[in-house]
């Protein structure tokens, strides 16, 4: 009896299903396990960031680690960080309302709306050296383990053509998370590119690398 009850609960469970695998990336910022198209990038380690002769790359470091990328645009600057992020569950609803609340804090106004990328922030943020809040727009993409976060300032945070340029900078970008274990918004390492030295000290804590003939410099800024 007990047998031909269980055999019946069986046939009436309903089936299990599998996590479906997560859809084909169709645009950048992209997996290291992406097929990506192939173009100049510099590689950093834990970011691969595509390069033109048009703007500066300058690496932020927080003491020995390099934390985020810098890329410098006539006026206007592209901000970049990637950080580990739970597997199942993406971090940018959680990072917009932490953005909202300093930003607001420090005398700024950020709004939402939808963009390219997807929901993202835009409004006037306090700058250094500024007596005035500048403009400001944050991006952000939820990828597999990992969260870029781009924040655009100056004038391109309000388009045009400096504001595409920037945007297909973050389209163009990998991500290469790893596989070791990372608590959530860990920043992903960076690194030089391991065939470039550094030339002559230009400043205290200011390192200009020179990675191409042609195209961007790279500093450390400290």
């Amino acid at each position: 009896m007990f047998r031909r009850r269980r055999r019946a609960e069986e046939e009436t469970a309903p089936a299990v299903r599998e996590d479906s695998p997560a859809p084909a990336r169709t645009t950048g910022p992209w997996d290291a396990a992406d097929d990506y198209p192939e173009a100049e990038r510099v590689d950093l380690g834990g970011l691969r960031l595509p390069v033109d002769p048009r703007f500066e790359i300058q690496l932020r470091v927080d003491g020995d680690q390099i934390t985020g990328v810098i890329v410098l645009l006539g006026e206007s600057l592209l901000q970049v960080q990637a950080v580990a992020a739970p597997k199942r569950n993406g971090i940018w609803d959680e990072m917009r309302a932490d953005a909202v609340r300093d930003v607001t804090a420090a005398g700024g106004a950020l709004e939402e709306r939808d963009g390219p990328f997807g929901p993202e922030l835009v409004g006037r943020a306090p700058a250094q050296g500024q007596t005035e809040p500048q403009p400001v727009r944050f991006l952000g993409v939820d990828g597999p383990r990992w969260f870029l976060q781009a924040v655009i300032s100056g004038p391109a945070a309000a388009g045009g053509e400096a504001g595409d340029v920037l945007e297909d900078v973050v389209r163009g970008i990998v991500v290469v998370r790893g596989d070791e274990p990372m608590p959530p918004r860990e920043v992903i390492p960076l690194r030089l590119p391991a065939d470039r030295q550094p030339a002559d000290e230009q400043a205290p804590g200011r390192e200009e690398l020179r990675p191409f003939e042609r195209g961007p410099e790279i500093s450390e800024i400290r």
